[in-house]
C-alpha cells in the first residue's frame, strides 16, 4: 500500500492548490492550477475516505477495552476491516500515472485492409459504429476527409472526435479489425474474411510540437471524389508532405484555407503519436502487460456475423451481441479494455 506520508504530501498539495485558486491566482497561472486541481481532486477524495476508514477502525479497536462498548465494537470491526482493502484498491487506481493524452480529442483514421470491396464496406460499417458510439457519449464527430468506394464502402476516412474523455475511451481501438460474414455480392453464400485498420491518435496542440515550415511541402489539387463530389469546385484540395518522415496528409473540403488547417491538424496528431510511441518504447521495453501495443498491424478484434459474436483477442472477451455493438453499443467492450489496462498497471506497480 502507498505510505501514509506520501498520501499526506498529496493532500497538502491539493489543499495548497485549493487555497491558491480561492485566493484568486493570476490569469497566467489559473489554467495550470485548475488543471492540476481537477486531476488531484479524485485522488484527494479517495485519500480522505481511506484515512476516515482507518480512523474509524482505530476508534472501534480502542472501544474493545471498554466493557460497555466491546459488543458494539466487535460488530463494527469486521465490516470496517472488509472495507479497507477495497478502498486501498480504489486509491491505488486513483494514483496510477495518468496518460497525458487521455482527456484530449482524437483523430481516428479507418482504412480497408485485405478483402477488396468487402473490406471497404466493413470500413464504412466501422465508421458508422464509431459515429453512433460518439453520439451516445455526447461527443462531436466531424469527418475531415473521406474517399468512398464505388459500392458504398470507404477507401480512406479521417475523423475528428471531441468531448469528455475521448482518447481515454478510444485509444484501445487502434489495430486490425477482422470481419467474417457472407458478402451481399456472394451468390454461393460463402463466408468471407476481410479486415480494416483503425488508428486513433490524440489530437496534438500547437505547443506540443513545432513543425518548421522548411519541413513541409504544401500542394493544392483539384478535388474529386466518388459520385461526382466536388466536381464544380476550384483547386481547393490541399496535400501536405512532411519531408523528414514522408507522412502525407490530404484534405478536400470546399475551403482551401480550412483544408490547410485540417491537414495540419492531422499531421500534428500523427507526428505527436510517433513521438508518444518513441517515448513509450524507450520507457517500457517489456510491453506484455499492456492492452496491445497500439501497433496498426496487430489483429485486435473479430466480428463474426454468422455467429453474432465479437471477440477481442487481447483480453479474451467474447460477446454475443454483435448487432448492438455494430449499432454503437461499445460500452461493455471499452470498460473491459480500460479495466484490463488498469489491472496490468496495478500489477506493474506492485511488481
Amino acid at each position: 500500500m502507498v505510505p501514509l506520508d506520501k498520501l499526506a504530501q498529496i493532500t497538502q498539495r491539493f489543499e495548497f492548490l485549493e487555497a491558491k485558486l480561492n485566493a484568486g491566482a493570476s490569469a497566467a497561472d489559473i489554467a495550470a492550477l485548475a488543471r492540476e486541481y481537477s486531476d488531484l481532486k479524485p485522488v484527494a477524495d479517495e485519500i480522505a475516505a481511506y484515512r476516515h476508514a482507518l480512523d474509524d477502525l482505530a476508534e472501534a479497536e480502542a472501544m474493545l477495552d471498554d466493557p460497555e462498548m466491546k459488543a458494539l465494537a466487535e460488530d463494527e470491526i469486521p465490516a470496517l476491516k472488509a472495507r479497507i482493502p477495497q478502498m486501498e484498491t480504489r486509491l491505488q487506481l486513483a494514483l496510477l500515472p495518468k496518460d497525458a493524452a487521455d482527456a484530449r480529442p482524437a483523430i481516428m483514421e479507418i482504412r480497408p485492409g485485405t478483402g477488396g470491396d468487402e473490406a471497404a464496406l466493413f470500413a464504412a460499417d466501422l465508421l458508422n459504429m464509431y459515429r453512433r458510439f460518439a453520439e451516445g457519449q455526447g461527443w462531436t464527430f466531424e469527418i475531415l476527409e473521406q474517399q468512398d468506394s464505388e459500392l458504398g464502402g470507404i477507401k480512406d476516412v479521417s475523423v475528428h472526435i471531441a468531448g469528455e474523455g475521448v482518447f481515454s475511451k478510444l485509444k484501445f481501438e487502434s489495430g486490425v479489425h477482422r470481419v467474417q460474414r457472407v458478402p451481399e455480392t456472394e451468390a454461393q453464400g460463402r463466408i468471407h474474411t476481410s479486415a480494416a485498420t483503425v488508428a486513433v491518435l490524440p489530437e496534438a496542440e500547437e505547443v506540443d510540437l513545432v513543425i518548421p515550415p522548411s519541413d513541409i511541402r504544401i500542394d493544392t489539387m483539384r478535388a474529386s471524389g466518388a459520385g461526382g463530389q466536388h466536381v464544380n469546385t476550384t483547386d481547393s484540395a490541399v496535400r501536405i508532405t512532411h519531408l523528414p518522415t514522408g507522412i502525407i496528409v490530404t484534405s478536400a473540403q470546399k475551403s482551401q484555407h480550412r483544408n490547410r488547417e485540417l491537414a495540419m491538424q492531422v499531421l500534428r496528431a500523427r507526428l505527436y503519436d510517433l513521438e508518444r510511441a518513441r517515448v513509450d518504447d524507450a520507457r517500457a521495453a517489456d510491453r506484455k502487460a499492456q492492452v496491445g501495443s497500439g501497433d496498426r498491424s496487430e489483429r485486435i478484434r473479430t466480428y463474426n456475423f454468422p455467429q453474432g459474436r465479437m471477440t477481442d483477442h487481447r483480453i479474451n472477451l467474447t460477446l454475443y451481441s454483435l448487432n448492438q455493438i455494430m449499432a454503437g453499443d461499445l460500452g461493455e467492450v471499452v470498460e473491459a479494455l480500460v479495466a484490463h489496462d488498469q489491472a496490468a498497471k496495478l500489477a506493474e506497480m506492485e511488481g
